[in-house]
């Protein structure tokens, strides 16, 4: 049965989805996964400068991205729910069969799915984040 999905366009909303929800990885992406209280199905898209400087191969990442989560979220997606696909770069030049058949099997639960909360306790403790104070001594 076919779901009508809302865009995820807030700064806020992305960053809550984020920080508070699960992820789950695979070689073409990064599918944030976050329950919501709308009871609706948002979707969202990043693709970040950290791939490629070109706005051109980014665009087609995020088009191709587009494109499978249209024809795959409605049928396997939970009501409820924000995501957050994170394109990588192998995402380019995949078949886009592959890259249909990776979105449903992160939506299905076939691939294991991480907390974030213990990803980001670990940077705030590293030694090297700005987040917390340090006393530097000079000698």
């Amino acid at each position: 049965m076919p779901q009508n999905i809302e865009r995820l366009k807030k700064r806020a909303d992305f960053i809550a989805v984020k920080t508070e929800g699960r992820y789950i990885k695979t070689p073409l992406f990064v599918l944030q996964v976050l329950k919501n209280t709308r009871g609706e199905i948002r979707l969202g898209f990043t693709v970040t400068k950290k791939l490629d400087k070109r706005a051109v191969v980014r665009n087609r990442i995020r088009r191709r991205l587009k494109e499978a989560a249209r024809l795959t979220f409605p049928l396997y997606a939970q009501q409820g729910t924000d995501y957050v696909l994170v394109g990588r770069l192998v995402g380019k030049d995949c078949p886009f069969a592959e890259l249909k058949s990776e979105i449903q099997n992160a939506l299905l639960g076939n691939i294991p799915a991480k907390e974030a909360s213990s990803k980001l306790n670990k940077r705030k403790n590293h030694p090297f984040s700005f987040k917390q104070e340090r006393n530097i001594k000079s000698s």
